[in-house]
């Protein structure tokens, strides 16, 4: 069976459903690290990608996501130059009633019947206006690091805006 298009799991709808302890064969997270680059260091320039729409947004797109802009700022500014930071987590579990279908389905599927569905994947669930990535940046590569921004917000579901949060007045000049 294969697995059902994101788009059916991004808007945001009932309670969150994220009591691990009750349930059983929850999917790990796809998301390997939530830090990268040089942590050490505080950045004079900090650039966060905003989400203009509530939604919610899947484990592997916000993996999807990460090893973009990963990728691109190390390619661009060096591996020692920037501090990526994913501002999310996947806690609200993602529930699919799988139906049977070919030959002999009708014996084997109930339909909808007890459709509660079982646990195929996580998302984090976003507000408006919420950060979901963040980047610091010396202030000669805030242009890298928007456009490292930019191509992650493709991979995520809700239409996305570059905010600078810190170091406005060192950009400007």
């Amino acid at each position: 069976m294969s697995r059902k298009p994101a788009r059916m799991y991004t808007r945001v709808s009932g309670h969150a459903y994220v009591r691990r302890e009750y349930m059983g064969g929850v999917p790990g997270s796809k998301i390997t690290i939530f830090d990268m680059g040089t942590a050490s260091v505080d950045f004079p320039v900090t650039l966060s990608l905003v989400a203009k729409e509530a939604c919610q947004v899947r484990h592997n797109a916000l993996e999807a996501a990460r090893i973009f802009a990963n990728r691109y700022l190390v390619k661009g500014v060096g591996r020692k130059n920037f501090y990526l930071k994913i501002r999310l987590y996947p806690h609200h579990v993602l529930r699919e009633n799988k139906l049977a279908t070919g030959a002999g389905a009708d014996r084997v599927s109930s339909g909808m019947r007890h459709a509660f569905g079982r646990a195929v994947g996580t998302a984090a669930r976003v507000k408006s206006g919420q950060r979901m990535l963040s980047v610091g940046v010396e202030p000669d590569n805030v242009e890298q690091a928007k456009e490292a921004l930019r191509r992650a917000s493709y991979k995520l579901p809700t239409p996305c805006w570059i905010v600078i949060d810190k170091g406005e007045e060192l950009v400007a000049a």
